[in-house]
């Protein structure tokens, strides 16, 4: 008996309009457009906040290393246009004598480290490293060396680079 009247209600209609069909479509289709939109956005944000991060990373490692070297150095020879290969000796209480000599190579920060001579070990700092002399420096005003690091990483159209820079107050130079 219901379902008598059911039908009744409802009448000979057994499915959907074309119209009600393509305005359904449409606003799903907006949906997913503004979802995908959304998401896309998300997605390269993070990506640029990870290459500002690693590339602040990269600058930090690499002044942290020539600041702790250059703390203890006794004899500081810069290169000539950016600074670097800047090499860095002390010899410490016991007269055993070091030498550190940081390059860029590539975009990749290096450190030869000896003693005594002996033949260097090569450990890399630092990548993505900008090796134009404008960006990555290293200079000395009497007992002051003052280090400049750039890191870029490519992120697509636009890359991302990360300037820090730190004075160091040296020992005493020869």
């Amino acid at each position: 008996m219901t379902l008598c009247k059911l039908r009744r209600i409802i009448g000979d209609q057994r499915g959907f309009t074309l119209i009600e069909v393509i305005v359904a479509l449409a606003i799903i289709s907006l949906i997913g457009t503004a979802a995908s939109t959304a998401t896309i956005q998300i997605l390269k944000h993070g990506a640029r906040s990870g290459s500002y991060t690693a590339a602040g990373q990269y600058t930090m490692s690499a002044i942290r290393w020539i600041g702790r070297d250059a703390e203890m150095s006794q004899t500081v020879d810069i290169g000539e246009a950016s600074g670097f290969p800047l090499t860095l000796g002390w010899i410490d209480w016991e007269n055993v004598e070091y030498q550190v000599v940081y390059t860029i190579e590539d975009g990749t920060l290096k450190r030869e480290y000896s003693v005594d001579g002996s033949a260097p070990s090569q450990t890399i700092i630092a990548k993505y490293i900008n090796s134009i002399s404008e960006n990555t420096t290293c200079e000395q005003d009497d007992n002051i060396l003052t280090l400049k690091v750039t890191a870029t990483i490519e992120d697509g159209a636009s890359p991302v680079s990360v300037t820090n820079k730190r004075e160091i107050y040296l020992k005493s130079s020869r």
